[in-house]
């Protein structure tokens, strides 16, 4: 006789665990005590072409090709008419990464709303429910599910909860979710249990990606500084076993 089946676990039935809330809260403790007011932006397209260009890129590179941009073209109707190759130059000159791909993205994201819209703003999202202005923002080209949540914590004050690379390691090694799941999954799991209110989904967002990158990095993580090392069950595999390797690890 055969053993029964374990059921799948998926974003929609995995429940959440009990001590996730003390997570969030030392993590806001930890990295983020003083959350700023919520302030949405004036245009929120400016906020999705600077989201664009983040991918795979630096904080202070992103803003240099952004402010590159808007230097190059006050108003994106330049953009679009300069075309890809002439986005292409400017943040090529700019400097970073992947330029030829992001102007194409920017540059089809541009004619997007152009032929679907008739405008090259977002601004009318403010007044959309959230399902409205997600499956609007995933219908542009270059667009996925971390972008768009981007775009609506940030610059449109909803209550998404974008999961990047750091969100997902600290997710992954504090057994929250499995080993398995990719970055989607993650995120459709965060959205279905932490509390739909902004400024707890902002704080936890931007607390765990500090925790990422300070202290649960990739490489050489230091669980000896940790503020959820004993709720992290990869703790003992990842962290240093006595007291003299965490005093060579710090050095």
């Amino acid at each position: 006789m055969t053993a029964p089946a374990l059921p799948r676990l998926s974003p929609e039935t995995l429940p959440a665990p009990p001590h996730l809330p003390e997570i969030a809260r030392r993590l806001r403790d930890r990295y983020l005590p003083d959350p700023p007011r919520a302030q949405r932006a004036p245009e929120p397209l400016d906020g999705l072409i600077s989201t664009i260009l983040s991918q795979q890129n630096t904080a202070p590179i992103t803003r240099r090709q952004f402010a590159a941009l808007k230097a190059t073209y006050p108003r994106w109707e330049a953009a679009l008419a300069d075309g890809p190759d002439g986005i292409e130059t400017v943040l090529r000159d700019a400097g970073g990464g992947l330029s030829r791909l992001k102007a194409g993205y920017i540059h089809a994201a541009l004619a997007h709303l152009e032929a679907t819209r008739g405008a090259l703003s977002l601004r009318d999202l403010r007044d959309l429910p959230d399902t409205e202005v997600r499956a609007l923002l995933e219908g542009m080209p270059g667009v996925g599910m971390k972008t768009a949540s981007c775009v609506m914590l940030f610059d449109l004050i909803r209550p998404a909860m974008p999961v990047d690379t750091h969100i997902w390691r600290i997710s992954t090694r504090l057994g929250l979710t499995p080993e398995g799941w990719n970055a989607v999954k993650v995120e459709r799991w965060f959205d279905r249990v932490l509390t739909r209110e902004w400024a707890a989904r902002y704080t936890f967002h931007v607390s765990a990606i500090r925790h990422g990158r300070e202290t649960c990095r990739a490489r050489n993580p230091r669980c000896d500084q940790c503020v959820l090392l004993d709720l992290c069950p990869a703790a003992a595999l990842l962290g240093p076993k006595t007291a003299s390797e965490a005093a060579m690890l710090g050095s």
